[in-house]
């Protein structure tokens, strides 16, 4: 037993005291001979003792004992329970109360440093155990790991393999006034061994709470084996591929910039590779230009590489292409009679996908227009002239959508989001340098001012001529010729822009145009490709174009 009479305040007396094991002490140990009232009129069967304290007093009066009374030789502990000094076992442990510890009838009562026998056990120092045990302190129950009961016998198996068995059943008074009654026949082979070796009470094991144990370990061993082979297989092992070259048809853009692990991962979204992995594998570091491609379903990594990299595949449309432009190349790349695409589209218009404000006048001379956005696209043996069509309006709606033309157009003083894209087509067409979108798409829209008092509301812009005509060229004629051409799309004739767009914008021409730059100019001239002059006045302008004809002749020279 390593506690007696653990109450609900100190701690226990510990057995690493420093007089713990004294070999001074033999047989009965020896105390002070302070007396103590007995507990109430309890009577024992042997030998009955009374003891009176040091005023007289008896029958429980505690008077002197510890104000100023005390042990002036043996420790005590003055909280719940008395202070020891040699481990012992009284077979039935008193219950403490305060500074007394109180018997039930089966063992000695202790208090301090006397020892009263009831004639039930002798008190002896050396360690030994009665075979029952109570509840002591706020212990309330059996504990299965640290004190292994055997729950029939009351007896712990933790110091069942050193001390003697019990020779008397007991009922011990627990705190609150409960009770824990012991099986007298329970530990019947333990009988008449006192003092002798006791053979340890073996410790009980639940079969569910073991079952529990081994499914939650298998579970864990697995788990770690299932995430092991998965790394595995997911960073070392054969990629999953598909075979073969697929069927059916699906788009996936490949964004500006994307990489060979983000095309990968499109792909395998879209369900034309097995896997991103296989995909990168199979490309093996080769460029794949951003765009649109059509593929198939299902087909291997190698199959998808070759078609998105196999330049007889692709078809690839520049910023500023007018739409006339990207039905030739339509027919020449799908090996069809030429004006085939252009018949296709004038034909299949409403079916193309076009937004409902992309035909906003009549005098628009191709619907198409500014919707067939620049970009590559897969064009492969057997592709129809109207899929590539639709692939490039969807394209340019897509973009267009993210940019929020109506609520811009309407900031900017335009009349609706085609206007828009109008101004993004000049740029794209008037700018021969990107750096000098933002400033050119300023001078478009000082020139719409109605207070211009430099070109009076027109844009006198040689691009729309040309697209007007059909044509590309620097010499339009003079400008008094220019004014008496007429065309809706003649921006030296007609005020404001021109009916719909003039080519079709890549996406900086259309954010120069959405946000352009400030400044008062209504001229510019580009000398080099370096170099752009941008003039307020005419006359500013006109010395511009002088340095430009110098350096155009200095370089034919």
């Amino acid at each position: 037993m390593t506690e007696y009479g653990r109450g609900s305040g100190s701690q226990p007396w510990n057995p690493g005291d420093p007089r713990y094991g004294d070999p001074g002490y033999e047989g009965r140990q020896q105390y002070p001979s302070q007396q103590q009232p007995p507990y109430g009129e309890q009577h024992y069967p042997e030998q009955q003792q009374y003891a009176w304290n040091q005023n007289g007093a008896g029958n429980g009066d505690r008077a002197g004992y510890y104000e100023g009374g005390g042990y002036p030789q043996q420790g005590y502990d003055t909280g719940q329970h008395p202070h020891v000094q040699q481990p012992y076992d009284t077979g039935q442990h008193p219950h403490v109360q305060g500074h007394q510890a109180y018997d039930t009838g089966q063992h000695p009562h202790l208090q301090g440093g006397q020892q009263y026998d009831t004639g039930q056990q002798p008190y002896v120092q050396q360690p030994h155990d009665t075979g029952q045990q109570p509840y002591v302190g706020e212990q309330r129950g059996p504990q299965r790991e640290e004190w292994a009961d055997d729950s029939s016998t009351g007896t712990h198996a933790v110091l069942a393999q050193d001390a003697p068995a019990a020779s008397s059943p007991a009922m011990d008074l627990l705190p609150g006034g409960d009770t824990d009654v012991v099986d007298e026949g329970a530990d019947e082979p333990r009988r008449g061994r006192r003092g002798g070796k006791g053979k340890k009470a073996p410790k009980r094991r639940s079969g569910t709470a073991c079952l529990v144990v081994a499914v939650v370990l298998l579970g864990a061993v697995g788990g770690v084996g299932y995430l092991g082979y998965d790394y595995w297989e997911t960073h070392y092992g054969p990629a999953p591929d598909y075979d073969g070259e697929g069927t059916g048809q699906v788009q996936v853009e490949v964004a500006k910039g994307a990489g060979l692990t983000q095309i990968g991962d499109a792909l395998q979204k879209n369900g034309v590779v097995k896997s991103a992995r296989a995909f990168t594998e199979a490309a093996n570091g080769k460029l794949i230009q951003p765009g649109t491609y059509t593929l198939h379903k299902e087909m291997s990594a190698a199959s998808a590489v070759t078609m998105m990299t196999d330049t007889k595949n692709l078809l690839t449309l520049r910023e500023g292409i007018r739409a006339s432009a990207v039905y030739t190349a339509i027919d020449q790349k799908l090996e069809l009679k030429p004006g085939t695409t252009r018949e296709v589209a004038h034909s299949q218009v409403k079916n193309l996908g076009l937004p409902g404000w992309a035909t906003a006048s009549s005098e628009v001379k191709d619907p198409l227009e500014g919707f067939l956005f620049p970009s590559q696209y897969n064009a492969g043996k057997g592709t129809k002239p109207e899929d590539l069509l639709k692939q490039m309006v969807a394209r340019a709606v897509k973009n267009y959508g993210e940019q929020d033309l109506e609520g811009k157009s309407r900031e900017l003083g335009l009349k609706s989001p085609l206007q828009l894209i109008t101004v993004a087509s000049l740029v794209q067409v008037e700018g021969k340098y990107k750096h000098d979108f933002d400033k050119i798409a300023r001078v478009v829209y000082n020139r719409l001012k109605p207070d211009n008092k430099e070109t009076y509301g027109l844009l006198d812009f040689d691009s729309t001529v040309n697209y007007a005509k059909s044509q590309s060229t620097l010499d339009t004629g003079s400008v008094n010729d220019l004014r008496k051409f007429d065309d809706p799309y003649n921006t030296y004739k007609i005020k404001g822009l021109p009916p719909g767009p003039i080519s079709n914008p890549g996406m900086d021409a259309l954010k120069s145009a959405l946000e352009p730059a400030s400044g008062p100019w209504y001229y510019f001239v580009s000398v080099n490709e370096n170099e752009t002059l941008f003039a307020v006045t005419n006359a500013e302008h006109n010395r511009n174009r002088e340095r430009y004809n110098q350096e155009h002749k200095k370089a034919g020279q």
